[in-house]
This record gives structure tokens, sequence and C-alpha cells, in this order.
């Protein structure tokens, strides 16, 4: 039997609340991410636990054994047990009885069956024993080892049961996906029979998994895949991935990480920040990158005027016009980084109001024209 092992599953915490769970004879296993990334090596974040046990019976066992129970979506069957300040997920086996494509109406269960046939992967219904065995009641073994993210059963149905799965698909292929399998043909047919489905989801649902999906090392074949199926269009009316790809080669070359924000500038959506509903500072961010390729600055001009996200805006830019980057530009980047404007406010005392603020930029004008070259005293002249 195939065995899932690490640190997360071998800490005191981890066993005790295992333990506390186990008493009696009832069912506990670890499910989810914990386990799949495990199996290939990647870090685990979150440990989640599927259990027959019902939320105050869970909460009794967790009390029991000393740790604090937070009832943190009861009426789910999730509770949040902290244990030395580790956070453990423990839900209780569920089946759907009625889906919206949003919502589902829940109700638990005793079948571990049951628990991973409403799951959406086969990848993500896979349970390990306290001891890390294995148990794969959908298959998800052989694609998980394939790198293929498919829908457990039928992947319409499990599409209809919540809409956001349509770009969780394309979302987990990014991240656990072989881009030399390609994605799931099958998941990908059933993506273009629910398209209007997407209409349904909030502005904020779509945003968390957009900025999720463009965060993978390398996720070109999905997006390209999104584009090739209707999703990129829906979700993203204007878009086009052609700089994506380039782009990613790009960041790679000059030790850029990997960074949403950035990518989201090159697919050149409209109203980004309003389709997605980005936080104050992704759209500030966004912004200056967008306002300097479009301002098509020179590179000695975006490296003072961007400062550390100079560069960036520079590989966006180099995507953008098919360019390749080149050393020299790096260089006056960092010139331009480095270089201080040398005259304040304060020197145009004669002056007041907007024609201080009019002054400095031309002068600042001047001064960048220059190649940051003339001083204080040769700009005042």
């Amino acid at each position: 039997m195939m065995r899932c092992a690490g640190d997360w599953i071998e800490r005191t915490e981890t066993q005790a609340v295992m333990a506390s769970l186990l008493a009696g004879g009832t069912e506990a296993y670890f499910v989810g991410g914990c386990v799949r990334n495990s199996l290939i090596g990647a870090p685990v974040d979150d440990i989640d636990i599927a259990t027959n046990l019902l939320p105050p019976d869970v909460i009794a066992r967790a009390e029991a054994g000393g740790f604090r129970a937070i009832p943190t979506g009861i009426d789910h069957g999730t509770i949040t047990v902290v244990a030395n300040e580790t956070p453990f997920e423990i839900t209780t086996y569920r089946k759907d009885v009625e889906t919206d494509g949003r919502h589902a109406l829940i109700q638990f269960s005793t079948s571990l069956i049951e628990d991973a046939e409403r799951r959406d992967f086969t990848m993500n219904a896979l349970y390990a024993d306290r001891h890390g065995m294995i148990i794969d009641p959908v298959g998800g073994l052989v694609d998980l080892e394939a790198r293929i993210v498919r829908f457990i059963g039928d992947p319409s149905a499990r599409i209809r049961e919540d809409y956001l799965r349509i770009l969780r698909f394309f979302r987990f292929h990014a991240w656990y996906g072989d881009p030399n399998a390609g994605v799931d043909p099958e998941g990908l047919a059933a993506v273009a029979e629910h398209l209007d489905g997407l209409e349904r989801l909030a502005a904020e649902r779509i945003g968390k998994e957009i900025l999720k999906l463009l965060g993978a090392p390398d996720p070109a074949q999905s997006v390209a895949s999104m584009r090739a199926t209707g999703v990129l269009n829906q979700i993203l009316p204007g878009s086009n991935d052609k700089a994506l790809a380039p782009l990613i080669h790009i960041e790679s070359d000059l030790g850029i990480n990997a960074d949403p924000i950035l990518r989201l500038g090159v697919l050149g959506l409209e109203d980004p920040c309003a389709r997605l509903r980005l936080s104050k500072q992704q759209c500030k961010r966004l912004e200056q990158i967008s306002s300097a390729v479009s301002q098509g600055y020179g590179a000695t001009e975006l490296g003072y005027r961007l400062k550390d996200l100079a560069v960036s805006a520079y590989a966006a830019s180099c995507a953008l016009l098919e360019a390749i980057p080149l050393p020299a530009d790096l260089a006056l980047i960092k010139r331009g980084q480095e270089a201080v404007f040398p005259v304040r406010a304060a020197d145009l005392a004669p002056l007041n109001g907007a024609a201080i603020g009019q002054k400095l930029r031309d002068l600042e004008r001047k001064w960048i024209t220059s190649g940051f070259s003339l001083s204080k005293t040769e700009l005042l002249g």
C-alpha cells in the first residue's frame, strides 16, 4: 500500500488530535491537499481531516483532549481544532442533497465513499489514516501520478454543483497538471458546455481563483485552454493571453518571482479592478505597471519612476512588444532606481501653489532628459 509521510503528519499535535477523534472506534482520515501534496513532495500548508463524528462530538472530543475548538463552519460540518497553535479543519462526512451551482444543501453522512464522491477532482479525494496509509476511493492515485486533473464521476454533474469548479479545474491544472499530457479533454468538453454558469459567480470568487491560477509557476497552458473553451473571454472580456507565455520565459531569465498581478497586466482585460474586485494595493500595482508600459518610458525613466516595480514593468513591456530583455537596459533601470531628483519645492520659494508643481515637473523632465546629469545649480540657473 502507498503511504504519505512528512513532518506535518508526525508532529505530536497532529497525532494527538487524531487520537482524540479516533477514541472509541470512530473514523478520522487526513484528506485533500495535505495528502495530495505530501505524495508529490509539495509543501503542506493546511491539514484537513474528515470524520464520521458529528460536529458536537468533534467539539467534545477536542475539548476533552485539551484543544481549542472553534465552530468556523458548523452548519456545513466544519470545526477548527487548534493544537499548539496549529489549526486542523475537521469536517464531518457529507453528501450533497441539493445544489444550485453556487451553494449546496448538504447532509451529514457516515460513509467515506459518499464523502469522496461529492468532491471535485480525483486527486483531491485521497485519504490517509493517522499513519499515512492511503485510501483511494475514486482512483485519484493514478491521476495524481500522471498529473491529470480529472473530475470525479460525470464532469458536467460536478460543474453544475458549483460553477466555480470550472476555474478550479484550470487552476489545479496550472499547479499540478503535466503540461506534456495536456488538459483533460472530457473536462474541457464539459467546461465548454457550461460557460453560462460563470455568470452566477461573484466577482470576488472569480478574482481569487484567477490570482491563484496566475500565481502558478507556469499557467500559460491553462490560460490558453481557458481561451480555447471560451472561459477567458467570458470572465475577462477583452483579454488576450498572447504575451503570457513570453512573460513567463522573461521572468525566468530575469529572476522575477511568479507575480499574479504582473501576469494579469499583460492580459489587457477591461477594468480588471472592478471585474475581479482587486484590493486597493493590488489595483495600485497593476495601474503603475500598466501605465508605465503604455507611457513607453525609456529604461532609465522606468527605473526612476517605478523603483522596485521597474524590472517587472520592463518584463511586461518586452513580452507585449515581443522583445528580448537587454543587459544594457537593466543597467539603465538600475541607474534610474538610484537617481534622486535634486530640486525640492523649497528651492522654488518665489513661486507658489500650482506654479511650483508645474515648475517641478518641467525641471524634472529636463533632468530626466539629460540622463540625470544636470545638477541642482544647472537646473535652477
